[in-house]
């Protein structure tokens, strides 16, 4: 039976604040870290690193822990806790069409004829290898 995943997760980060400095973000529960250049920086990257780590514990299939309540995080001074959410049905549909390189090698007469016509060599094989996988 497949386990449904959830829409969103909402994890506390403690925003870290220095004279001079970047913000510092800590998602205490999940033992990760960011930082952003002012509040709205901070706050998009610690979207993005949120949704990162989410799916690549969805993906293999680790316990999610459990969020710890923002009343029973202890804060130090010039620290202030953020309540993030990362909405995964984007953060997957990013994560799925995300290219990656491939090396390929080719006879060296091919690659020239290819270049001399304007091939472009990542669209040709992605229509061949859809072709051949029949998707």
């Amino acid at each position: 039976m497949m386990v449904k995943k959830p829409e969103r997760y909402f994890y506390p980060a403690v925003f870290s604040y220095a004279e001079g400095e970047d913000i510092a973000v800590v998602f205490p529960d999940l033992d990760v870290a960011t930082s952003g250049a002012n509040e709205d920086d901070a706050l998009l990257s610690a979207r993005e690193l949120l949704g990162c780590v989410m799916f690549g514990l969805e993906e293999d299939g680790e316990c999610i822990p459990q969020p710890t309540p923002l009343n029973e995080l202890c804060l130090g001074a010039g620290e202030k806790t953020v309540l993030v959410d990362a909405y995964m049905p984007s953060v997957r549909q990013a994560q799925s069409t995300k290219a990656v390189n491939r090396t390929v090698t080719l006879p060296a007469w091919l690659n020239a004829l290819a270049a001399e016509h304007g091939i472009n060599f990542s669209q040709t094989l992605q229509v061949a290898l859809r072709q051949q996988l029949g998707v």
